[in-house]
């Protein structure tokens, strides 16, 4: 009889990155590919360019445009302590200035439409992750936890992009909602693979045929 071996068991922490890594890449991967084509389709042509464009970094990672929130922070008088803090912002740093002197804000109408785009990319890449998981992680016991360690990291992620910690409710409904959707799948795949590989029967061996036979042809 075969002993199991123990690589089944130990734990491995260079793979357990790996998987993270390669969990995240695939994600964001997926959003990039999803996001921009949707955007130059439907999204209103003159606040996408204000944001930055339909290929715009802040488009996947900045939680405001799911959110439909505007990215650039206005200025509310002079000696006001949101004064400092004035302007757009991008990946933690500022990269334009606004103050009251100048005209060049977005005077135009809000686009909820970009939000809810952006919201139909991140579930349409949540189900690309069930496949994911299933090729990369298989084990049905950590999926749930590979699922919230996406988000988690997207969480910090977009919080230091946009310098401020997400308060959209509707931000996290997608979230929630895409985990959901994410664990429940991959975990019933895995759980149906596992159950089918664990039903194979294995051919008798003619050596064990042959023992059988003659302890039956004692009796």
């Amino acid at each position: 009889m075969k002993t199991p071996t123990r690589a089944n068991t130990t734990w491995d922490p260079v793979l357990l990155i790996a998987q993270i890594v390669s969990m995240q890449t695939l994600h964001y991967l997926t959003l990039c590919i999803l996001i921009p084509p949707l955007l130059d389709l439907f999204a209103e042509p003159s606040s996408l360019l204000y944001e930055g464009g339909a290929a715009s970094v802040g488009m996947v990672m900045d939680w405001r445009e799911m959110a439909g929130r505007p990215t650039v922070r206005g200025l509310q008088g002079e000696g006001s302590r949101w004064s400092s803090y004035a302007g757009a912002w991008s990946g933690g740093k500022k990269v334009d200035y606004h103050n009251s002197w100048t005209q060049d804000r977005w005077e135009g109408p809000t686009d909820p439409m970009r939000g809810w785009i952006i919201a139909f990319c991140w579930i349409v890449a949540c189900s690309a992750d069930i496949y994911y998981i299933y090729q990369l992680i298989r084990k049905p016991r950590l999926i749930l936890d590979f699922a919230l360690t996406l988000v988690f990291n997207h969480l910090v992620l977009t919080t230091y992009y946009s310098a401020s910690l997400p308060t959209s409710l509707f931000f996290w409904l997608v979230m929630v909602a895409g985990s959901v959707l994410t664990v429940i799948i991959a975990e019933q795949l895995c759980v149906k693979r596992e159950m089918k590989e664990g039903l194979v029967v294995k051919p008798i061996d003619e050596s064990e045929e042959m023992e059988m036979g003659g302890l039956l042809r004692r009796d």
